[in-house]
């Protein structure tokens, strides 16, 4: 019986630590432009930069970094919405 007990003990143990260490899936990004701070962008941000942390000024144009899908076009900054594609300014 004792046997028993211990068994379905250690199959909980076992399955709450399976759920609890299961990863979240990972969520969908994509290039938003226009929406990184100086500095702060993902990648290559046009003549003058070559990768990562290169932008020149705030909000960018044709500086990008990665957002979750389907957010950029709502992310408001001081020269206007997020694009999925880069602006000209």
């Amino acid at each position: 019986m004792k046997t028993t007990y211990a068994s379905i003990a250690a199959t909980l143990a076992i399955a709450l630590c399976a759920t609890a260490s299961a990863a979240e899936p990972k969520k969908e990004m994509e290039k938003c432009y226009g929406v990184a701070k100086a500095g702060q962008n993902d990648c290559s941000a046009g003549p003058g930069s070559s990768c990562a942390g290169t932008s020149k000024v705030d909000f960018q144009g044709d500086a990008w970094t990665l957002v979750e899908k389907g957010t950029c076009t709502s992310i408001k900054t001081p020269k206007g919405y997020g694009s999925l594609k880069p602006v000209k300014q």
